[in-house]
């Protein structure tokens, strides 16, 4: 696999990184109410999602989940479960006013980290679409005569470190507009409209049947 393979593969990647989706809302949601470091857990859980599924495609378990109507249907419902479960926890939040606190203490930190990491897995992790962008991107950018398990996990890190750059600027993006963000008004307002759109992204992947 030469540099050329690897440079289209990263238009494609980068097409589909930059197009609005439940990773950029799930930013939006997070760093304006529990900061930038937060912000940054959540683009580790992206990629360490990234990797999960490039193993994924790699031992040919993806294949298993678009070929096998059970699997797949499974996997999909586990994803839209939780993004409905997200949307529906941010719209209760935003119903109620719940305004959470400017200083936050270093163990409610180290907590908020974690989770934030554990929400960007996931939201990562459980949506099949991803397997599937890899199951039909890979067979176009590895040569037959290569190491295809080498081939593919070049192809993540290229995917998973345009991930990193472009939601790393919007974590800056978001943080410089934190100060604003932390009106209860407009976290209120965040959290509505990241509660509706969360909503939609699962019934999207409920209702999502492969080609």
């Amino acid at each position: 696999m030469g540099w050329s393979e690897i440079l289209a593969f990263g238009v494609a990647a980068a097409l589909l990184v930059t197009s609005p989706g439940p990773n950029g809302v799930l930013i939006a949601r997070t760093v304006p109410t529990s900061g930038r470091a937060a912000g940054f857990a959540t683009i580790a859980g992206f990629f360490a999602a990234f990797y999960v599924h490039g193993a994924l495609s790699v031992l040919g378990i993806s294949i298993l989940l678009v070929q096998s109507a059970t699997a797949f249907t499974i996997v999909k419902y586990l994803g839209a479960a939780y993004l409905c479960w997200v949307g529906l926890k941010a719209i209760v939040a935003a119903v109620r006013g719940v305004e959470l606190p400017n200083d936050v203490a270093p163990a409610r930190r180290q907590r908020t980290l974690r989770k934030a990491f554990v929400e960007g897995l996931l939201t990562n992790g459980l949506n099949p679409k991803v397997s599937m962008f890899y199951l039909a991107v890979f067979p176009h950018f590895m040569p037959l005569n290569d190491h295809s398990g080498l081939s593919a996990f070049v192809l993540v890190f290229v995917h998973s470190m345009i991930n990193v750059v472009w939601f790393s600027a919007i974590v800056m993006l978001f943080s410089r507009l934190s100060v604003v963000a932390r009106g209860q008004r407009v976290q209120r307002w965040i959290k509505g409209v990241t509660g509706t759109v969360f909503l939609g992204f699962g019934y999207k992947l409920a209702t999502f049947r492969p080609a």
